[in-house]
């Protein structure tokens, strides 16, 4: 993995130099500016990371990234399924797909409260809302990856007495990775955010709620350092689906 990484990230080191200016802009500007607890310094953010980083990485970064896996998980599982039905099951596809898409009509800032109303401060409050975002990019992905078979290929098998089963594995099943794991991409970062507007509204513990409870207190680096953990956490979750990627499609590879 060391060595995959190496290879998809040299090429980008012209956004690091550009990240790099742009911190460097915001250190000068906070420093100018001199109101730490609405804008902190990079260079003080990152001292207050380091000062809170027993709390923030031993109790409040498991409990969102336990949100997050359980809400993907959740979302492939059910959402996968979905798309396998609606695939077979005309039925199916006029009954659900509408309702998929609807979903994602539903401002989830205003969902959240309900959530909390329904599960009180549990994890499955925060749950929900993780599953109500990431559900709608890997259910789609797969049911376009399923339809995007080649029927040739399909009518080829079945002339060889192919039955629905071995269709499924062979063609359809190849055909739709590359549209899961482009759903799983965009899911994955879109669990990160779920899982803080979740914490933010209604929890015990978790980054999301760390920053809120720092917000309180006026403390402008410490609403910051669970933000940076919060979005580190996010890269590192998709750099894994990457490399998943690129493990199980290697004809894929350039």
């Amino acid at each position: 993995m060391v060595t995959f990484l190496r290879k998809r990230l040299l090429p980008y080191a012209g956004s690091l130099v550009f990240i790099l200016l742009l911190l460097s802009f915001w250190e000068i500007g906070a420093r100018i500016y001199d109101r730490a607890f609405i804008l902190p310094t990079p260079s003080g953010v990152v001292i207050r990371l380091w000062e809170l980083r027993d709390v923030l990485i031993g109790v409040h970064l498991p409990a969102t990234l336990q949100v997050i896996l359980v809400g993907l998980g959740i979302s492939i599982l059910f959402g996968g399924a979905l798309a396998v039905a609606m695939n077979q099951y005309q039925l199916m596809e006029r009954t659900f797909y509408p309702l998929v898409i609807a979903s994602q009509t539903i401002p989830i800032i205003a969902l959240a409260p309900i959530f909390v109303l329904w599960f009180g401060y549990s994890i499955w409050s925060k749950v929900a809302v993780t599953v109500l975002i990431t559900f709608f990019p890997i259910t789609v992905g797969v049911f376009d990856g399923l339809r995007s078979s080649s029927r040739d290929q399909i009518e080829l098998l079945k002339t060889m007495g192919a039955n629905t089963r071995q269709i499924f594995t062979k063609i359809q099943v190849p055909s739709a990775l590359p549209y899961f794991f482009s759903g799983m991409k965009v899911a994955v970062t879109l669990s990160v955010i779920g899982a803080a507007i979740g914490e933010w509204l209604g929890a015990s513990r978790g980054l999301g709620y760390f920053s809120r409870r720092m917000m309180t207190q006026m403390d402008g680096a410490g609403v910051f350092a669970p933000i940076v953990l919060l979005s580190i956490l996010g890269i590192l979750l998709f750099l894994f689906v990457k490399w998943m990627e690129y493990q199980s499609m290697k004809w894929r590879k350039r």
